[in-house]
């Protein structure tokens, strides 16, 4: 096994631990069942008393056998290690650890939280914890929106289950639990927004350029433009660095030219030269 394989499980090895974590420490124990395949086993749980982590694995096998035939071997094998080690994790942990808190808001918070994290880790390894993760990958091979949208979709049919079967109020909390991890999943498969991307609007783009590469030592990229109402083409420059620079960044365009147009956005993740080397994930 090559070194890049060996660390994307460990990767997948540490995501389910902190997944088992928010499930045995704030949601189990809570009656807040977050959607999905490790949702139903909660209840199942509470209603027949049989094991959350044994009850997911005979679950997950339908989705294991669609996910090994959709997206490949090579994902299918992450995604049944991913399987059996937070099953083996959650059933490990569950009579070790006591909740912290039975308020059932902190532990929607913070199992949400943990559950994000794990997840995001999972899928940014290349792989999943069966359930309804599963289901999203496969889904997304077809539909191009975010992990995190896919999945608070799909879980909402187990939330609406969970609610009938405990109480409404308990559901609500599930959908707190839920927009919290999908918003974490996001922010781990997407980065935190340290980067910003700036599109400069200028009658002298070539001082400005300049200007970037030898005073900030960024690069920058000069898209072809033409203004609507004058018709007059016009270089746009295309330019990402990070926050501490964007106060310099606009300092250097406006000694160079007042009047200029600047957009200056978010950018969630920047991979290449300069920044992370894409090659990382």
């Amino acid at each position: 096994m090559s070194a890049k394989k060996l660390m994307e499980y460990l990767v997948i090895t540490l995501g389910s631990l902190l997944l088992a974590l928010g499930l045995v420490l704030f949601l189990i124990p809570n009656k807040i069942a977050p959607g999905g395949v490790s949702g139903l086993a909660t209840v199942i749980f509470h209603v027949f008393n049989l094991p959350v982590g044994a009850t997911m694995l005979v679950l997950n096998i339908p989705l294991f056998l669609t996910g090994l035939r959709k997206v490949g071997l090579a994902f299918g094998m992450k995604s049944f290690f991913g399987t059996v080690v937070l099953s083996a994790f959650i059933d490990v942990l569950e009579p070790m650890v006591t909740a912290p808190t039975r308020d059932p808001l902190l532990a929607s918070i913070y199992g949400g939280i943990l559950a994000g994290v794990g997840l995001g880790l999972v899928f940014r390894a290349g792989g999943t914890t069966g359930g309804t993760d599963l289901a999203t990958q496969i889904v997304r091979r077809y539909i191009k929106f975010s992990a995190g949208s896919v999945l608070m979709v799909i879980d909402g049919v187990v939330i609406a289950l969970a609610g009938w079967v405990f109480s409404v109020e308990l559901a609500l909390y599930a959908l707190v639990s839920l927009f919290v991890s999908a918003r974490v999943i996001d922010l781990v498969q997407e980065g935190v927004g340290y980067f910003k991307a700036a599109l400069i609007i200028s009658e002298h783009s070539r001082q400005i350029s300049q200007a970037i590469l030898t005073q900030l030592n960024r690069g920058a990229t000069a898209l072809e433009g033409r203004g609507v109402y004058t018709g007059a083409e016009r270089e746009v420059l295309l330019c990402v660095v990070s926050r501490p620079e964007v106060t310099k960044l606009k300092e250097l365009v406006a000694q160079v030219d007042p009047r200029a147009f600047v957009i200056v956005t978010n950018v969630h993740e920047a991979l290449g030269e300069g920044f992370k080397e894409i090659s990382d994930w």
